[in-house]
């Protein structure tokens, strides 16, 4: 019976980055879908998994990324979206979640054939994770109202082209059938 899994891409920010001033008000936008989202998969059993940067951290573990972002001054984009005791966490170096993470073990291990991506950014991080999905024979669902982005125009064609090329579903927080 095919698994689905939510996949938090980089929600535990300091957005103390080049263009976080474009991508800031975009986040604030998605966030109460994305809250939304990550409730429903919590209240419907689906694994939620979280695969964040590091921030050139290599010592760090989510413990210490969350503490980091939590006294930061956007705490307030932290907080709604943070990790429960359930949750998985999963450490990324690069754009895409699969670049030389476990991952793909993790979601083989769960029987996670399906994801569900959410987070952060449309046109970088989303676009690569799906790419790489796609190459890997999972299948994906990109949640486009709980996606936020710094390029609006970037963004649209990022979605066509996960949606076209990559055969990814793009629906918003509302589908009925994600978990």
């Amino acid at each position: 019976m095919p698994t689905t899994g939510l996949v938090v891409i980089d929600m535990l920010n300091s957005y103390e980055h080049e263009d976080a001033d474009l991508l800031l008000p975009s986040v604030r936008a998605v966030l109460p879908c994305l809250t939304s989202l990550i409730e429903r998969a919590r209240r419907s059993d689906a694994e939620v998994i979280y695969v964040n940067d590091n921030f050139g951290l290599w010592r760090s573990h989510h413990d210490e990324l969350l503490d980091a972002v939590l006294g930061g001054p956007h705490r307030d984009l932290v907080e709604p979206v943070r990790p429960d005791e359930n949750s998985l966490f999963v450490v990324k170096a690069r754009h895409s979640i699969f670049y030389q993470t476990p991952l793909e073990y993790l979601l083989r291990q769960h029987g996670i054939d399906t994801i569900v991506l959410c987070g952060q950014v449309t046109e970088q991080c989303v676009l690569y994770s799906a790419l790489d999905a796609h190459i890997r024979h999972i299948g994906v669902t990109v949640v486009e109202d709980a996606c936020a982005h710094i390029h609006q125009d970037l963004a649209q064609a990022a979605l066509r082209m996960m949606e076209r090329n990559m055969q990814a579903r793009i629906v918003d927080s509302g589908a009925e059938d994600l978990f």
